[in-house]
C-alpha cells in the first residue's frame, strides 16, 4: 500500500490501466477545472471522468510505487494518457526522469 495511507481502504478491482505523465512547473498558481489553484507539491491529478473529490491509488507498472491522488482537474488530453499527475505525486511513483509511466488505477474509499 503507499505509503501515508493508513486506514484508507483501496478497490482490489482496477479501475483503468494505461500511461501517465505530470504537469509541467509552469501549472503551479493556475486554476485547475474544479476551480482549486494548482500546486505541484500536493497529491493531486487531472482525470477526463472521474468526479472532482475521487481519491485513486496510481501504480507505476515499471516499479510497484504506488501513490494516492485527488482528482481536481480535467484532462490529460494528449492521446493515450489517462491521467496527470502532480511533481510530487510523479515523484513519489518514480517518473520524474522518464516523465510517463505505464500505471494502473484503483478506486480509494
Amino acid at each position: 500500500m503507499a505509503s501515508g495511507c493508513a486506514g484508507l481502504r483501496v478497490s482490489g478491482d482496477v479501475y483503468q490501466r494505461g500511461e501517465a505523465a505530470y504537469y509541467a512547473r509552469s501549472f503551479d498558481g493556475r486554476r485547475t477545472a474544479s476551480g482549486d489553484r494548482f500546486d505541484s507539491g500536493r497529491l493531486t491529478a487531472a482525470h477526463r471522468r472521474l468526479p472532482f473529490g475521487s481519491r485513486v491509488e496510481v501504480t507505476n507498472e515499471n516499479n510497484g510505487r504506488s501513490v494516492i491522488v485527488t482528482i481536481n482537474d480535467r484532462g490529460p488530453y494528449t492521446r493515450g494518457r489517462i491521467i496527470d499527475l502532480s511533481r510530487r505525486a510523479a515523484g513519489q511513483i518514480g517518473m520524474i526522469r522518464s516523465g510517463i509511466a505505464p500505471v494502473t488505477l484503483r478506486l480509494v474509499d
